[in-house]
């Protein structure tokens, strides 16, 4: 009987399909061959070193006991560009995605932004992309948070000025913007899904209460820094549309509207300075 190999790329990715799926493996031995995921199928033959096939093995137990692949590769997908990220910020979300796309549908031309709770930067950053000429500020109360935005807009070629604060602390009480986004802290401190994100900054995703304390914060003070006709955005948990809806209401907005995530639960609500 022939031997079959073990440290092929086949073999490797065949070993770990059935513990953690043939996606996250091939994503995985790619990063750690520094690798496009297309080499894997040109090249599932080929033999790797045995330092290779210890990290593979490393990475997929890691894996295992639930350490998110973006944190193992120090990287993730968000609106077309990759983002740097490790333990100290929020993995980038495609529900995320939702609050650009609102946010670049109500931009004025060369608009004035404020991000604030910023983490990755992924919002700041691909604002500033997307909409040119505009002049994007983000705030975040961590300084390693900061330090991975920052190294995140020099990186992908964004002007962002990064500010060290709680939200309305580094803001200046005559400063106004067009727009305002913000993908705060809203999970609950007793939502059965808290658990599985515990490799994740646990400040970054609740308030340790209702899940709706900063959401109050944020909106209580949005209108004395709109612009005439600026828009406030939030990102919000898939339950918390009308509450946050009738927040936004209290504190004097228009034209407030709660949008969908892509699997249709309310993700986004929006509100204007009339």
């Amino acid at each position: 009987m022939t031997e079959v190999k073990r440290n092929t790329i086949r073999a490797l990715i065949a070993e770990a399909t059935p513990k953690i799926g043939r996606f996250e493996a091939g994503i995985l031995l790619a990063h750690i061959l520094d690798k496009p995921k297309e080499y894997l199928i040109a090249h599932d033959e080929e033999e790797l070193s045995d330092q290779a096939v210890m990290t593979f093995d490393l990475y997929v137990s890691m894996r295992i006991d639930g350490m998110p692949v973006p944190y193992l590769t120090g990287r993730q997908e968000f609106f077309g560009r990759y983002f740097e990220v490790d333990s100290s910020v929020l993995i980038p979300r495609p529900d995320t995605e939702v609050l650009i796309e609102q946010a670049l549908i109500v931009a004025p031309d060369r608009p004035l932004i404020l991000d604030m709770g910023t983490g990755s930067g992924c919002i700041a950053v691909t604002l500033a992309k997307e909409c040119p000429g505009a002049r994007v500020t983000a705030t975040d109360v961590s300084p390693e948070a900061l330090e991975i935005a920052s190294r995140n807009a020099a990186s992908l070629g964004a002007e962002v000025e990064f500010r060290q604060g709680s939200w309305w602390e580094t803001v200046g009480e005559q400063e106004s913007f067009d727009i305002i986004v913000s993908n705060p802290p809203y999970i609950r401190s007793d939502d059965e899904h808290l658990p599985a994100l515990q490799y994740e900054p646990q400040s970054a995703l609740t308030d340790g209460g209702d899940g709706l304390s900063c959401l109050r914060e944020i909106t209580a003070h949005a209108m004395a820094h709109l612009r005439q006709g600026g828009w406030l955005l939030v990102e919000h948990g898939w339950d918390q549309g009308p509450e946050v809806a009738e927040l936004f209401r209290a504190a004097g907005l228009a034209a407030v509207r709660t949008v969908r995530d892509y699997g249709g639960n309310d993700r986004v609500t929006m509100g204007r300075r009339a």
